[in-house]
């Protein structure tokens, strides 16, 4: 992993969960916003004309991408360094950390401004650059909240998902010296974007990530809503930028295929209020924009999926359709999987990227049910891959030993009809005096919900008995 983080094991993530359930301020929160992105989506999506096909044709781009993707990156990276643009590969997150404090230390900044990225938060970057004395400012309004609260993003969109306008309005006053009102929303923006453009003009450089690269140009592409990105990379006078090596398209018209669906899937936009191409720092002629641009690309373990059977979700473009659409997420929320990712494709990213020891919970937090492969724009199968990183654990021996024994001899038993059925019948006697208000609760032991007793006769007796099925 790149940041210290607890091992995200099984009773950990379970624990974790049951908080989250049981806070009902957060569940409001979360599911207010959850709904207001899938309705958003379905509405956008059936105004869109041949959306479906639209689906299959950037499924199709991405996986040709991925498949020869080291050309590709050759390709911009020669397009952007032409453009004056440098270009830089990180093998790894310290890697890419060292870059950026590299760079930074340099040009003597002292205070940066950051939009969002998921990069800059998979490689734990705003704690190594306070560790270096450089303070960084956050200028996503979701980010910046988060950044106040001291907490971690909750969702890949929108980080903040999490807090309700009460909470906001609590870490605003602060920040603000005085009382602002949680039903004042026009005064709380008005606040945080008076305390936030004091930041820009102060920063001595500007950090983003990226959505798009585009090889045919060196183009980095940035979508956001706020405009806090376009000025994080034209107000300072160097822009960094961090992505992973993933997000490349291979021409415009590509990339506009991604674009036609990105945002749409994400918020239900046709296209987000801005949407940036950057080539290149700013021209002598220019009247503004950074003087000095730098692009890291981010390898930290993607290129050991590619050719295996998990390339696939390097197909994702970061929407987070699937987390909206999982009915694990919108109840555990974002900070249980314990990763930058959350959500179905948390649950798969998170081990391939970080370790899968150390996120062995996540693959096993799905109900299989299928709904993120659904709504995914790139038509992502994140249930087989939880099910393939299943089975590798299965493999790999890394499920304990106790559950290793227990799975086995269930399975013995379901491969013995007539064993199965006197188990069952032993087991509805034992249930007996654990049985109470028609839920079955045994002493002692944490099931994290109540469960049914087993019936008083099963399916293949009331089939046999023709009370079902004929």
């Amino acid at each position: 992993m790149s940041h210290d983080q607890p091992p995200v094991s099984v009773p950990n993530f379970r624990h974790s969960a049951l908080i989250a359930i049981e806070d009902v301020r957060l569940q409001s929160a979360i599911d207010g916003a959850t709904h207001k992105f899938r309705t958003a989506r379905h509405t956008a999506l059936a105004n869109l004309p041949h959306a479906e096909a639209l689906r299959d044709q950037l499924k199709a781009l991405r996986a040709a991408t991925l498949a020869d993707l080291d050309t590709h990156l050759r390709q911009f990276e020669q397009q952007a360094t032409a453009v004056g643009t440098h270009v830089h590969r990180a093998a790894t997150a310290a890697e890419a950390r060292a870059i950026v404090l590299k760079i930074a230390q340099q040009h003597g900044v002292q205070l940066l401004t950051k939009s969002k990225s998921m990069a800059t938060e998979e490689i734990a970057l705003n704690q190594a650059l306070e560790a270096a004395g450089i303070q960084p400012v956050e200028t996503d309004l979701g980010e910046w909240i988060i950044q106040l609260a001291g907490e971690a993003p909750s969702h890949i969109i929108a980080p903040a998902i999490h807090q309700t306008r009460q909470q906001v309005a609590e870490l605003f006053s602060k920040q603000a010296g005085k009382t602002l009102s949680a039903d004042d929303i026009p005064q709380l923006t008005a606040e945080a974007r008076r305390l936030l453009r004091e930041k820009f003009l102060q920063a001595g450089m500007g950090v983003s990530g990226g959505n798009i690269l585009i090889a045919e140009t060196g183009t980095l592409v940035l979508v956001e809503n706020e405009g806090n990105a376009r000025l994080t990379t034209s107000a300072p006078p160097v822009h960094v930028a961090i992505v992973g090596q993933e997000k490349v398209a291979r021409t415009w018209a590509d990339a506009a295929v991604w674009l036609s669906l990105l945002a749409r899937s994400a918020t239900g936009q046709p296209l987000s209020i801005y949407t940036s191409f950057i080539t290149g720092p700013a021209r002598p002629a220019d009247p503004d924009g950074p003087r000095e641009m730098h692009i890291i690309v981010l390898d930290n373990g993607r290129s050991q999926l590619l050719g295996t059977a998990y390339e696939e979700v390097l197909e994702c473009i970061r929407c987070g359709a699937c987390l909206n659409a999982c009915p694990v997420y919108r109840e555990a929320g974002g900070h249980a999987y314990g990763s930058p990712y959350s959500g179905p494709i948390g649950a798969v990213i998170s081990p391939l990227l970080f370790g899968r020891e150390a996120y062995e919970a996540l693959p096993h937090a799905s109900s299989l049910c299928g709904a993120c492969k659904d709504v995914c724009p790139v038509r992502i199968d994140l249930p087989r891959m939880l099910i393939q990183l299943r089975v590798d654990a299965v493999q790999a021996r890394r499920l304990p030993w106790a559950e290793r024994t227990a799975e086995r001899a269930v399975a013995r038993l379901l491969r013995r009809p007539r064993l199965f059925e006197l188990a069952t019948e032993v087991g509805r006697v034992g249930q007996r005096p654990f049985v109470r208000g028609g839920r079955l609760r045994p002493p002692r032991v944490n099931l994290g919900r109540a469960l049914p007793p087993l019936a008083a006769r099963s399916f293949r007796q009331l089939w046999r008995d023709g009370i079902v099925g004929k």
